[in-house]
């Protein structure tokens, strides 16, 4: 528990300075989540309470330092290798398909955008999950662009080197054909890595989102959770600018977009629901 107090005042001019610069939303019921996520940015700084923290992040000459702690310290971070596996295969047997079928066939390149990528299970597998489908073999070339808010989170997926934890739902063939084991943990290997590439960017800052490739499918699991409905709909605005005609975008399973946009139109695949833009 944190030993700073944070009042309700304080914490609705907080939560609001965060809503407006990354588009998370903060309910008044998870003050104390806050001021608990936010206390050891208060010892870094060595301030004395959150409403110096506030006034450290609107006007001090390091806030753009401090931004990128403050987005470290809200975002939660949980992934594994392989996760969601009935949507994965709804991937590799239905958008993949659909999606390579539409290109022209001049065009042997499939982008796909991998956003809130956290520590970077995700790119990583749907690398993994493209070599073994054989696309190279067939003359594709793929482009994996990884992107998330924290850097933090960034310099530990380009690393690669992932705990236990990290790779419990990983088949053991794949484990076998693309990790090493290290005194350390588990190494993605180098034709893996090669694969994606990773950016920090803020969803919410659309001069960011237009340093993203342009996607044929865009993942974009378990990150929309934590905005309400007017920040959802600026980034499935910025997802639509920068996917491709009929592109994909994937949310995770707790994720819809009905009654949200017309952007995009549900498409049932495999018990899942992806959604195609119009």
């Amino acid at each position: 528990m944190s030993k700073y107090k944070m009042n309700k005042a304080v914490f609705l001019q907080v939560r609001d300075f965060i809503y407006e610069h990354c588009g998370i939303y903060f309910n008044e019921n998870k003050i104390y989540l806050l001021e608990d996520r936010l206390s050891h940015r208060i010892e870094e700084r060595k301030l004395s309470s959150y409403e110096e923290y506030l006034y450290f992040l609107q006007y001090d000459p390091k806030r753009p330092e401090e931004l990128k702690s403050l987005y470290n310290s809200i975002t939660t971070n949980e992934t594994s290798f392989f996760r969601d596996p009935t949507q994965l295969d709804a991937f590799k047997t239905g958008a993949l398909p659909m999606v390579l079928e539409a290109k022209k066939p001049h065009d042997k390149v499939l982008r796909i955008w991998s956003a809130g990528c956290s520590t970077g299970e995700e790119p990583y597998t749907l690398a993994m999950m493209l070599v073994e489908e054989g696309l190279f073999m067939k003359g594709w070339r793929v482009e994996i662009l990884a992107s998330d808010i924290s850097d933090r989170v960034i310099n530990s997926a380009k690393k690669a080197l992932y705990p236990e934890y990290s790779i419990r739902n990983t088949p053991a063939a794949i484990m076998k054909k693309y990790f090493t084991k290290t005194p350390e943990g588990y190494q993605v290997n180098n034709e893996i890595k090669r694969m994606v590439r990773f950016l920090n960017i803020n969803l919410f800052d659309s001069g960011q989102v237009r340093a993203a490739l342009t996607a044929d499918i865009i993942f974009c699991r378990n990150v929309i959770i934590y905005f309400d409905d007017d920040s959802k709909r600026k980034v499935m605005g910025h997802f639509h600018d920068r996917l491709t005609d009929s592109g994909i975008l994937v949310l995770g399973f707790s994720e819809t977009l009905i009654n949200l946009t017309r952007a995009f139109r549900p498409k049932g695949i495999n018990r899942c629901v992806v959604y195609q833009k119009a």
